[in-house]
Parts: C-alpha cells; structure tokens; sequence
C-alpha cells in the first residue's frame, strides 16, 4: 500500500514537473535548439532543472531591453543617415572588394555603424604591452576617462588600474567604469570606494546594487573597451585580471587580441559606452551628447576603415552574427578564425561548409585547456565535425588562448569581444571593431603563422583515438550548445 502511494506521488510529481518545463520553456520566445535543449535540462533533473532555469535561462527584463532600446545612437545618428542615403558611392570610398561594401551595408542596417576612416591602429596580443599602452593614455588624460568591462578583479592589476584612475579623479578628470557584475564576480566595493571618494563613478551594468533576485548567469555585459577623451579608444579580448598577465600557473601565458584605436572610430565607441552608460545610471549622472566627448579630429591619423559593431539580447538582429555569416560567405581565398570557444549554431557551421566546399581555405585555432569544462567539450565536438568538413584545426599549445579575431582574403579583419559561439551570438552583449585594411588583416594572418608554431594541427585519428568517456562527454556537451 506504502509502495503504491509512494508510485502515485513521484508519476503525480513528473506529470506536474513534465508540464511546469513545457509552460516554462514556451512562456518566452526562443528559437527551437534552445527550447529541447532547456527541455532536456528541465526534464532530466526535475525540481533543480527549474533553479538552473531560474539563474540561466530566465530572459532579461523588458524594463531593461527598453531602457537599453531608447537610448540614442547619440552624436552619429545624422552620419548614419548620411551614409544610408549615399550607399552606392562606398565602393568608391573603400579600397577593397565589393564584399566590404556589402558588410558596410549589412552594418548600416542593422546597427547604424558608421563607416569611420582614417584610423591608426595598433594590436596587442600581450597583457603587459596592452596594459602599459592604456595606463600611458590613461596618464594622458585631460578630460574623460570610459571603461567598460566584463571583468574587473580586486587583484593586484585591478588595484593598479583604479589607482591610477583614482589620481586623475582628483586631478579633476571625469572618471567613468561600467562593469559585469557576473564577470568581475562581484562589486568589490573596498576596491572602488577611494575611486569613488576622488568622485569616480563606478556602476554595475543595467544594477544599482546587489540583487539576488535578478542576478543571472546569462545576459552579461561582454564588451572591453575603454575611451580616453574621445580620442583614443581600446577594445578587444582582455579583460582586468592578474590572470591576463599569464601570472596563473592553470592557464599559463595567456594569448589574447586588443587593439588601440585613434581616430573616428573612438566615436562609435563612445556612443556605445554613451548608450549602456545612460541604460544603467541613475538619472542624475545620464550623460549627453557635448564636443568633449565627440571632439573632431582636424587630421586623420591614419588608414584604417573601421565599423564598431554591437549586438546583445536587447535586439534580435544578432549584428556580429550577421557579420561573421557575411565575412564567411564572401571569402575568395582564405578565411582564418581564432576564439576560445568555438560553438557554432547551425547557421554558421553551414555557411563554413559552404565555404570550404567552394575551395576556401578555412582555418581555425582553439585552445588546448579548458576554462569552463563543458565548454570545451562542445569546442572539441565542433572542431572534429569542422575537420570532417575539409578545414583545418590547429590546437595552441603555447598558453591559454584567448583571442577573438577573424580575418577573410587579407583584406577584412574583425576584433573584439564577441566568441564563435551561440552564447556571443544572442546572449552576451558584445562589441567588436570590423577594419577594411589590408596592412590590418595581413597582420592579424601574420599573427596566425606564428601561433601555429606554438600550435597542433589536429586530425581525425586524433579524435578516434580519444577514450570512450572524452567522446562521449564531447557528444554530450554538445546537447546543451544552445545554452551553455
């Protein structure tokens, strides 16, 4: 009788948990991997799969997408426009193909981009060089300072950072710091409060303070860029840590992509830190469009064409998505890719295949270490499956890799924050620099060869010969691509 009633309890409670994961994964709209892959959870590990539902798979507010959506694309708004109305004279403009025109386009549409020119650009694939370079302009500062960061650790580098931010606060210079609250794995009040005495502004972004009810796993702020008086302008893969210094004996050197930027192309940046600024500030400290933060640039220091390109939850466009698809299905010759994660929806995988069908040179470097163990179970899985395709694989074996870099034909290159994969793509908020330069993707390619030195290619033998239990944890990991 106990038995009986025991049965009726745990089949009452499935049904019960069976429709609470339906009514669950449809209450919002998600496209259909994402749905069975939440399903799956749900289903699997009843009464928890709910609480990880909760952390990570609850959509962000639509109070918050609205504050993000009505901000203006403030101070390049009109350029835009301009540059929709004139669309058939970029070819002119560009010294490049036509697949550059085409990305421009895709960009002004989708973004507002402004195609900006005449930028100076350098890359840094060092922590110490990176960091060295940004306090220097940082020292430089005579009226604003923008950073906005996933990452910023209570370490001794962090501590450096906002030490020198603190001095020029109290030199009169208007310091401003968006950061991830996930990401920097707190508020680390103690650190910012003598920043906040010198009259620092620090903020977690679209929070004001903690909130354990609303904190999520997923919709982090992944952008990395920093702004010094609207001139100068960083962005790329490094975050603000000890361990992007290579100073973890778990990662090792760590190899990532960062480049400064001087020129019009700070502007578009700016209006992007603007934007995210004013979406999580109190209204008090919204700001507004003045010269100091856009000041005009008499001569251009450099070459470079660059779009700065953003994308996140708060739009369904999936901007940098669209960009990689365009780069991909617009390659002649070569197309190179580095990230750390390398998790493609179906979409992006196809348009390789396609690529390399078509006699395109396609290579891609990863990681030889995880970071997030599941993760790297799914790069491995897609890697064998890009493998199987025709492309190559190597595997960098001279640290952590870290870089986010794609290149196409020596002629288009694209830096930034934004992963190849599903969770860069409609989770994350990212931002990446697209350059039309060839000197710049002839560098980016450059830098390629000499990571293959330190790098394996790998092969399909190596994946057979892998254990049953890695396979099968590769397989596995796989069925959760759409969330992780």
């Amino acid at each position: 009788m106990l038995r009986d009633s025991l049965w009726i309890i745990i089949v009452t409670l499935l049904v019960i948990n069976t429709f609470g994961a339906i009514i669950t994964v449809f209450s919002q709209k998600r496209d259909i991997a994402t749905i069975w892959a939440w399903l799956l959870v749900l289903l699997t590990l009843p009464v928890v799969g709910f609480f990880i539902f909760f952390l990570m798979g609850s959509r962000i507010s639509n109070k918050k997408i609205f504050r993000l959506r009505t901000q203006d694309m403030r101070g390049l708004e009109q350029i835009a426009y301009n540059q929709r109305q004139q669309l058939e004279k970029i070819e002119e403009l560009l010294p490049v193909p036509d697949s550059a025109s085409e990305l421009v386009r895709l960009f002004l549409t989708s973004d507002d981009a402004v195609l900006t020119r005449g930028n100076e650009i350098q890359i840094f694939t060092n922590g110490f060089d990176k960091f060295n370079a940004l306090f220097e302009d940082i020292e430089q500062a005579t009226h604003h300072i923008h950073l906005e960061y996933f990452t910023i650790y209570d370490d001794k580098i962090g501590n450096q950072l906002i030490d020198l931010l603190t001095k020029k606060a109290q030199e009169g210079i208007e310091v401003r710091i968006v950061f991830d609250q996930f990401g920097s794995h707190g508020q680390h009040r103690d650190m910012y409060k003598r920043l906040r005495d010198a009259g620092g502004i620090v903020v977690p972004f679209l929070m004001r303070r903690f909130q354990l009810l609303t904190l999520r796993f997923n919709f982090r702020n992944h952008r990395k860029i920093a702004i010094i008086d609207g001139t100068v302008g960083y962005i790329g893969g490094f975050n603000v840590g000890d361990q992007y210094l290579g100073y973890f004996k778990k990662f090792g050197h760590w190899r990532d992509t960062h480049i400064r930027i001087h020129g019009d192309a700070v502007l578009s940046m700016q209006s992007r830190f603007l934007m995210d600024w004013n979406a999580t500030a109190e209204a008090q400290e919204v700001l507004s469009e003045t010269i100091d933060y856009f000041p005009e640039i008499v001569q251009l220091p450099g070459r470079a064409m660059v779009q700065i390109v953003s994308s996140g939850p708060d739009n369904d466009m999936k901007q940098i998505k669209q960009g990689f698809m365009r780069m991909f299905a617009s390659a002649r010759t070569e197309i190179t890719i580095q990230t750390p994660y390398f998790i493609p929806d179906a979409a992006i995988l196809e348009t390789l295949e396609i690529a390399v069908m078509s006699g395109v040179r396609v290579r891609l470097m990863i990681p030889n270490r995880p970071d997030h163990p599941i993760v790297y179970r799914a790069t491995q899985y897609y890697a064998k499956e890009l493998i199987e395709l025709g492309a190559e694989v190597y595997r960098y074996d001279g640290g952590f890799l870290h870089s986010k870099v794609v290149s196409i034909d020596h002629e288009i290159g694209t830096v930034g924050s934004a992963n190849m994969d599903i969770r860069s793509f409609v989770l994350n908020f990212e931002t990446n620099a697209f350059v039309y330069d060839p000197e710049f993707a002839a560098r980016l390619e450059y830098l390629f060869e000499q990571d293959i030195k330190d790098a394996t290619r790998l092969t399909i033998e190596d994946f057979e010969q892998q254990s049953f239990w890695l396979t099968f944890l590769q397989k596995f990991s796989r069925l959760f691509s759409p969330i992780l």
